[in-house]
């Protein structure tokens, strides 16, 4: 489990492509690993990963088919900034919201404009994600937890305080970036329970 609060700026070290998938190198920059091990779960854009192995600048792990098809590793770049989280600790306060690292799609940058100090950024989802969001609902961004502003049709906006444009790679959006996107979990869970009712 994460946050959405991110820990830290990283960067694709290298990517290596296979059949089955691809092996990731993510420099980890600022965000703190000594109490890391093989085996933990990080968040890398809100997809969590398992780490395979540690190194003095970061880590690596494995991205499966599925991961790929799924969110927008199919796309990474050497070099590119990513967004990082650790797993969720017991003893650890929640800021954000409760994320769980699994991608529910993909959606796409409609527009982006300054609003104030802030940055609003309408973002186009599919019929089967867009419908689990609600205004001044929860969303997960590339692993950020951000609150909705409003949702119309196809397109929900939320608003990006300074603060959050220069601690994550939110402020790099433009016009068509695709952005992996996780629902408030809540509104799984009320779903599965209205439809058993139904049954």
């Amino acid at each position: 489990m994460f946050t959405g609060i991110i820990q830290s700026k990283g960067d694709i070290k290298e990517i290596l492509s296979s059949r089955e998938g691809a092996r990731l190198k993510i420099n980890t920059n600022a965000l703190d690993l000594s109490d890391s091990k093989v085996g933990d779960s990080i968040a890398v854009d809100g997809v969590c990963l398992t780490v395979t192995q540690l190194s003095g600048d970061g880590f690596t792990a494995d991205v499966s088919n599925e991961t790929l098809a799924c969110t927008t590793f199919s796309g990474l770049k050497q070099e590119q900034e990513v967004n990082l989280e650790k797993s969720l600790r017991a003893n650890q306060g929640i800021d954000g919201h409760l994320v769980s690292g699994h991608v529910d799609g993909i959606g796409s940058v409609s527009s982006v404009e300054k609003d104030g100090d802030s940055v609003r950024i309408q973002i186009e989802a599919q019929n089967d994600i867009v419908k689990y969001i609600a205004k001044k609902g929860s969303i997960c961004i590339n692993g950020v937890s951000l609150t909705v502003n409003r949702v119309v049709k196809n397109i929900f906006d939320v608003n990006i305080v300074p603060h959050t444009l220069s601690a994550t790679t939110l402020a790099d959006l433009s016009l068509n970036s695709n952005v992996n996107l996780e629902i408030d979990q809540i509104a799984r869970y009320v779903e599965r329970l209205l439809s058993q009712n139904e049954e």
